[in-house]
Formats: structure tokens, sequence, C-alpha cells
């Protein structure tokens, strides 16, 4: 279950707000332009209620005639009216259609950017990094975390200064029109603020809460189409059905919550707009009838006549009801800025992460890589609190003073139980981690001393596990390199024995592969696995990671075969579980908790007697049962 995250309630911090403001900042120009396109509209919208003020007070009045003059006169001032009216609206338009344009160029440039920022920077991030974390959350990070800070900029930042420069637009044209019903319109402001305050924090608990239950839905679902080989296998379908059930019940209750605080938060914006509108009415309604009342509180008329105009009146209803709006904005503008700056937060703890697997200023190259392999007392273990000086006796070292020196052009197979530390051998070559103590070196350089790209690509590496890329077969065995020729694909293949096989699909190697390679058998896709190694052409140093665990056996032998010429001049270092398949090696380095415990030729080990040995009969004895 997603646990929740409490700095999403993380409220405004300065420092944060401006390290996103730097993503703005190459875009200057069109922030410029969104303020200005946004003053501009906030200007012209108070306008068209007095237009629509000045047409009832000239022209819908009993005593407009009289002041016309005539009815030529008048129908002239309403048509003129009108058409300014219609212009202005036609300018609003434009300067709306102008302003969403630009602020959404601004914010779909600055989504681009932090994207590709927290893309890269996760590019370059160590693989223990993506042990501790899982990749959801990750997938959140450069999704949702980074929407939710597009929309403060464009909803948020450009609405705090648009919704603030129409509020105080508003005020001043209303104290300049008659600053008493302005200053009668404003006595609900005090209840708005506090009710808004109020339901802004029950908003934002409930959205939260949603956002944590909608999380667990989405792991629960991912969790069971990935699996649902193993739910079927197991009939599982009811209980994770129920499973299932309990959790979106969960976010339903979270989502009826933030409904209900919605649903009640617009009506009292609403009512306390429309009590507004009353205050307006009652009290201006008195001045336009010239009602009062005496020194003695009896009725009369005449006392205030004439003060304040039927347009007058009409407009001020417009304005009021057009002010809450900016203020109600503004609190969706609040609760824009609590998301992003927990999503600011989580998006800059990614970025601001430590590239533990760094390449130094000064990261040599090997021009000429020989392919010699040291391994000087090697202590290693994935867990990050691991020291150096982490007492030998502690049970979470996986590599225990390993000493092994692998000549170049010599072939060495690694063979032990699971968990004897074997594929971590191979990933410390590759630099995927660092040791916490002694040294990996290649061609006699500490490998934290070489550039991990110009390692890297003398290093060809099957895993058991292999993952291939949406794309067809082609793109998968090139990785969508076009200087790798397709010629060198094809020898690839032949030599692997899946080019026969490729060429038997409808389109070849333009076909497509489905997400996993879906439509692939296990051995096929670690054929097209070791193929893609070759292409890449490790011509120093080649590591077999379990390469022929899920292959049958006429598979294993194309392979081996293979193998026999790839291996061929070049430093090999295979783990395989079936012994038959390393026999050939020059050496054979057995482990046993993280230690080597033997080494030497298939047929010396046999003859020793040891691990070795005893390992070799079990797996014939397996062997022979099975038959």
């Amino acid at each position: 279950m997603t646990a929740p995250d409490d700095s999403y309630k993380k409220e405004f911090d300065a420092q944060l707000t401006r390290r996103v403001l730097r993503y703005v900042q190459p875009y200057l120009k069109l922030v410029i332009g969104g303020i200005v396109l946004a003053l501009l509209i906030s200007l012209a919208s108070p306008i068209f209620a007095l237009i629509q003020r000045h047409a009832i007070d000239a022209y819908l009045t009993p005593l407009a005639l009289q002041n016309v003059g005539s009815l030529d006169a008048l129908y002239r001032g309403l048509t003129m009216t009108a058409l300014l009216y219609a212009g202005l609206k036609v300018l609003q338009f434009g300067l709306q259609y102008a302003f969403a344009l630009v602020i959404g160029y601004l914010g779909q440039n600055v989504l681009r950017d932090i994207r590709a920022d927290v893309f890269s920077k996760l590019q370059r991030l160590q693989l223990s990094y993506f042990d501790q974390n899982p990749v959801g959350r990750l997938i959140t990070r450069v999704t949702s975390d980074v929407d939710a800070i597009n929309q403060f900029i464009t909803n948020g930042l450009v609405s705090l200064i648009q919704s603030t420069f129409i509020i105080v637009v508003y005020v001043v044209i209303m104290l300049s029109v008659n600053w008493r019903l302005a200053l009668i319109s404003f006595t609900v402001l005090p209840i708005l603020y506090f009710a808004t305050n109020f339901f802004r924090t029950k908003l934002r608990d409930a959205f939260r809460d949603t956002r944590t239950q909608q999380a667990t839905v989405n792991s629960k679902l991912n969790e069971n189409i990935t699996g649902m080989l193993t739910v079927q296998l197991f009939g599982r379908e009811r209980r994770s059905a129920l499973d299932f059930d309990h959790s979106n019940r969960a976010l339903l209750t979270a989502n009826e919550n933030s409904v209900h605080w919605f649903s009640l938060f617009m009506p009292v914006v609403a009512v306390l707009g429309q009590v507004a509108v009353a205050l307006i009415l009652f009290f201006a309604s008195q001045q336009i009838l010239g009602v009062g009342l005496d020194a003695n509180g009896a009725l009369q008329t005449g006392v205030v006549a004439g003060a304040i105009t039927v347009g007058t009146l009409f407009a001020f209803i417009q304005l009021s009801q057009q002010l809450f709006q900016p203020i109600q904005d503004l609190a969706d503008v609040f609760n824009t800025l609590q998301a992003a700056m927990a999503s600011s937060e989580r998006i800059f703890g990614v970025l601001d992460t430590e590239e533990e697997i760094a390449d130094k200023p000064d990261a040599k190259t090997l021009p000429n890589f020989e392919g010699r392999v040291d391994f000087e007392q090697v202590w290693f273990a994935y867990d990050q609190t691991v020291t150096a000086e982490t007492p030998d006796s502690d049970s979470r070292w996986i590599l225990r003073g390993i000493d092994l020196h692998i000549q170049p052009g010599e072939s060495v197979a690694l063979v032990g139980a699971t968990g004897a530390g074997k594929t971590s051998v191979t990933a410390l070559v590759s630099r995927f981690y660092d040791v916490q103590r002694g040294a990996v070196k290649v061609d006699g350089e500490n490998v934290r001393d070489l550039a991990q790209h110009d390692l890297r690509k003398h290093v060809g590496v099957v895993l058991q596990e292999v993952f291939l890329f949406a794309g067809t077969i082609e793109s998968n065995l090139t990785l969508n390199n076009a200087e790798i020729p397709h010629e060198r694909v094809i020898e690839a293949c032949k030599y692997v024995g899946v080019h026969d096989y490729i060429l038997s699909l409808e389109n070849g190697y333009q076909t497509e592969v489905r997400e996993r390679g879906a439509t692939l058998s296990t051995g096929q896709k670690q054929l097209l696995a070791f193929a893609r190694a070759l292409i890449q052409n490790p011509d120093i140093l080649l590591v077999l990671d379990e390469a022929t665990a899920n292959v049958d056996t006429e598979t294993e032998l194309r392979i081996q075969q293979a193998l026999v010429k790839v291996m061929r001049g070049r430093t090999s270092v295979i783990i395989a579980h079936r012994l038959s398949t390393i026999e050939h090696c020059d050496r054979i380095v057995v482990m046993k908790k993280g230690r080597v415990v033997e080494q030497g030729s298939h047929s010396e080990l046999l003859e020793h007697g040891g691990y070795y040995a005893r390992l070799h009969r079990l797996q014939y004895a397996q062997a022979d049962a099975a038959d």
C-alpha cells in the first residue's frame, strides 16, 4: 500500500519557489507577455459594467429622451454604445486567446524542461537508487508531480497576479463610482475570507487523501495486471477482486469527502455574493426612490432623491458579483500552490540526489584496452549503510575479501549456489556499484578512475531476465544506434542461431516487439539478448550472466558453439547454473557465501573432489533422476 506523503501539507517555500522560477527565466518574454495580457484583461473586465451603466442612465430611463432631445439621437447613442460594447468584447476575446496561447506555451516548455532534467538525472543515478525506489514512485515524479508544477505556473502564478490586480481594479472603480455602496458591499468580504480559509484547509486535506487512495488503487491495479498469470494460475480472481474493491471503496470515500466540501464551498461563496447584492439593492433603492426616515423615525420621501441612478445600481450589482470571482480564484491558487510545493520538493529531492557512481573530473579512458580484470581484497554490500568500518561478521556483506585476477583473453566461469555473489562480481566490473573495501581494476586502473561510458562500451552483458524495448526487433538489437550496419546485425543473429527465426516472421527484422516481448518465448528473448550483446561489439571484455539458464538443450548447444567463436581472444566471465556450459572455460572459480573457495580447470576441480565436484555430482544425479 502506498504510504501517505506528509510533505503534501507543505506550505509556501520561498527557496523551492525560486528554484521553480529558474525554469521560467529562459522564457522571460513569454512571462512578460502573459503578465501584460493578464493586466489588460483585468482592466477591460469592469469596463463592460460601466458601459451598461451609461446605456441605462443615458438612453433607457424615462428622462433619457428629454436629455438626448430626439428619438434618432437616442437610437444613435444606443447603437454607438452597443457597437462599443461589442467591439470591446471582440478585443477581450483576442486578449484572452493570446493570453491562453502565451501561458500554454510557457507552461508546456517549462514542463518539458523539468521532465527532461528529471529523466536525465535518473539516467545518471546509480542502480542502488532504483533498488530503493519503486518504479511507480519515479514515474509519478516525471508525470503528475511535474504536471503539478505546470499547473502552478499556468493556473497559479499568473492567476495570482491577475486575480490580485482584478480585485484592486474593481475596488478602486467601485469606490470611485459610489464609495458608500462600495463599503456596504465590502462588509461580506471578512466573512468570505474566513470561509475561504476554512474550506481551503478542508479541501486540501480531502484532495491529499484522494491522491493517496488513488495511488493505492493504481498500485493494486499494476500488481494484478502484471501478475495476471499468477492470479489465474492460483485461482485468486475473487480474492484479488475483493482486495481491489476494498481499495476502490476507500478511494470512493475520499472522493465523496472532496465532493462534500466542494459542494458546500461553492454555495457559501454564492450566498455571500447574493448577500452583498441584497445589501446593495436595499440601500441603493432607498436613495433611488428618495425614501428615508425623519428625526422621529417616520417614513418620508425626498431626503436622498437622485443620489443613485438605476444604471449605477445595475453596474454595482455587476461589479460586486464579478469581484467575488477573483477572490474565489485566489483560494484555488493557494490549493494549487500547496500541491506544487509538495511536488517540487519531491522533484528536487530527485534532482538533488547525490550521484554516488559518478565520473571524476579527470576520468581516464583506455584506448588500448587489453581486458585484464583484478579484484583486490574486495568487500561489497548492496546496503548503502554498510561502510568500510562495518565489522567482517556483519551478515549484510555480499562479497568478503574477494581476491581474483583474470588475464586478458582468459575465459573464467563463476559457479556456486544462489546468493554466493556471482552476479555481484560482474556488476562491479561494469561499475554499476562501488565497493566498500578493496579495489576493482581493469588493465591495472581502478574502475573509479575510469570514465563509465568508456568502460562499459567494452563490456557486453547478457542477463537472465531479458528486457526488450517497444519497437522493432532490429531497433532492440541495435538499441537505435544508426551507426551499426544491418550486416553486423545479421551476422550476430546467425552466430546465435536466431536469424532463421527472425526471417520466418512476417516483417523479419522490422517486426514490432510488443511490451516486454510478450509474443516471444523465453529462449527467443534470450537469443536476441545474446545477439544484442555481440552487435555492440564488446571487443575486449564479454560478461555473461546466466545466459543459457532459460533455453532448451538444442538452443544451448547453438549458444555454446557461438561462444567458442566469440570468446576467442576476449576476456570472458561466464555465470551458469548448468555446469556443462562452462566445462570448456580456461578457469572455473567456485564461490560460496561471498568467498572464493576453489578455482581451477574443470578436470582439476573434479579431481580435487571439493565443493565443485559435489555440485557436479548433485547436478548430474538430478539429471539422471529426471531422465
